[in-house]
């Protein structure tokens, strides 16, 4: 039996037992294999387990989420060859991928201080109010491939702090990495029941999304996939559900002084990660006319990149993408591109058809006609001439999404136009688009989101506020409304 999920993630029956296979996107060869989950079983482990986490103290909560940075910390080196291996992406951008799962810690400890605070209140009559937080109970953590540990790991430290319980089911084209994050949080000595893995496909997934004894679920990944869970809980309103999804990101270059930099921030824009960033720069908006020497500059930068496998000498800036899967279908996009007029700058290239490396691509969109509003989740930028700064707010908002915007040049005055008129949830000047900092709320509008940002902001929906109004003793009275008791009736 083998039930074809992917390229990069496939389940196989070895000896009777059903597993699930990584593989190394740079070579084909395998990473991981592991024996599917039931998401009913892992839910009712996590669900046993929840009364005695939430009961703990916030301090003691504390102090098991600092045992697992430090355990992470001391693993990193191993944690980044296996995250290198199985996504494709340089070790020197693994090894900053396990830095954000170490530093997500503290964050996490700093933003339910600031967003979740405990807090009493004086009232009449010697009353008081008090509002505090009370956990959801079990949620349930869906993870991406691109950043298979921080992403994840974003929405699991939150989640413990405030006293839930988790199931987790990384991707299935990076179940290693997923249960090499889950390890680590057991080895900090936090109970194997409070955090769970799921191991599996989408169907595992589905089956998680629907299972009863969850609270909540907690999802980054695509617009597509999002969408189907928001229908999945459509009728479940009293579960919290937060959506990180994709976006069809502006980049508009305006008046810059520096055209190196803004080439630079450009091409970091697009293509690090080759590409697969929710953050990364899909399109980019220029003023007509004065593109020129920009675009040079551009397409100098792109003739340099090193595309390579994770562990090359020199290291590379960008690997593959995740499996040949994916490079197929990017680069159907690509001929999509071209066939609705798009003029190409920079071809999309695949050097070998049996493995996914892409190289960066460059193409003017300006007189395509029905520009498709999709995320391309791979190493292509559009390129789009305007008439004005108008018409660029304009072009950055003709999009359904709304996650990341960003403007390189312009006075600060052309700045706050930009910001106060562009519709997206991350909103960048000077600055590439991608790399948004974990100690702020992240989160996008329209396709990008449902109103729940990550990063700082995860405390919010890892935990809901209870308003008490309390008193030392019962006082009551009824002022308006009662018969006089000395009064007969007739």
């Amino acid at each position: 039996m083998r039930r074809q999920l992917d390229e990069g993630g496939h389940v196989v029956n070895r000896g009777g037992v059903v597993k699930l296979v990584s593989t190394n996107p740079s070579t084909g060869d395998e990473v991981w294999s592991g024996q599917i989950g039931d998401a009913a079983l892992e839910v009712s482990a996590a669900r046993a387990a929840w009364p005695g986490w939430a009961a703990h103290s916030h301090a003691y909560r504390i102090e098991a989420v600092r045992r697992f940075a430090n355990v992470v910390r001391a693993k990193e080196t191993a944690f980044a060859e296996l995250i290198a291996k199985e996504t494709g992406k340089p070790f020197w951008e693994a090894r900053t991928e396990v830095g954000a799962v170490v530093n997500k810690v503290q964050i996490s400890i700093e933003a339910h201080a600031e967003r979740t605070p405990s807090r009493k209140m004086e009232a009449a009559l010697g009353n008081r109010i008090a509002v505090r937080h009370k956990p959801h109970g079990v949620l349930a953590v869906l993870g991406p491939y691109n950043f298979p540990a921080h992403l994840p790991n974003g929405h699991i430290v939150p989640a413990l702090i405030a006293g839930n319980t988790v199931v987790f089911k990384p991707s299935e084209k990076t179940p290693g990495t997923g249960e090499f994050l889950v390890n680590c949080f057991h080895e900090a000595g936090i109970p194997d029941g409070v955090v769970r893995l799921l191991i599996g496909g989408p169907e595992e997934g589905r089956a998680l999304a629907g299972e009863s004894g969850i609270d909540g679920l907690l999802f980054t990944g695509s617009a597509r996939v999002g969408a189907a869970i928001h229908k999945q809980f459509a009728e479940t309103p009293q579960k919290i559900l937060a959506l990180e999804l994709g976006g069809n990101n502006p980049l508009v270059i305006w008046e810059a002084k520096d055209l190196e930099a803004a080439a630079v921030i450009a091409v970091q824009s697009a293509y690090l990660t080759a590409g697969q960033r929710c953050t990364a720069a899909r399109r980019l908006i220029v003023e007509n006319g004065k593109e020129g020497d920009l675009i040079d500059a551009i397409c100098r930068l792109i003739d340099r990149l090193v595309v390579d496998h994770p562990f090359a000498d020199p290291q590379p800036f960008m690997g593959p993408v995740i499996d040949n899967v994916a490079a197929d279908h990017v680069q159907e996009q690509w001929l999509n591109l071209m066939m609705k007029g798009g003029k190409p700058l920079r071809r999309l290239d695949r050097a070998s058809e049996d493995r996914p490396f892409l190289t960066p691509a460059l193409i003017d969109m300006t007189d395509a006609k029905d520009r498709p509003d999709e995320e391309i989740f791979g190493p292509v930028l559009q390129f789009i001439r305007v008439k004005d700064f108008d018409a660029a707010i304009n072009e950055a908002n003709n999009t359904k999404f709304g996650l990341a915007a960003s403007l390189v040049g312009g006075s600060p005055e052309l700045y706050d136009k930009f910001w106060a008129n562009v519709r997206a949830g991350v909103i960048n000047w000077n600055k590439p688009t991608n790399g948004a900092p974990s100690n702020a709320p992240f989160g996008g509008i329209g396709l990008s989101g449902n109103h729940r940002p990550s990063a700082f902001y995860a405390a919010d929906y890892c935990a809901y506020p209870v308003t008490s109004v309390e008193a030392d003793r019962a006082r009551a009275a009824i002022g308006e409304g009662l018969r006089d008791p000395n009064m007969q009736e007739d």
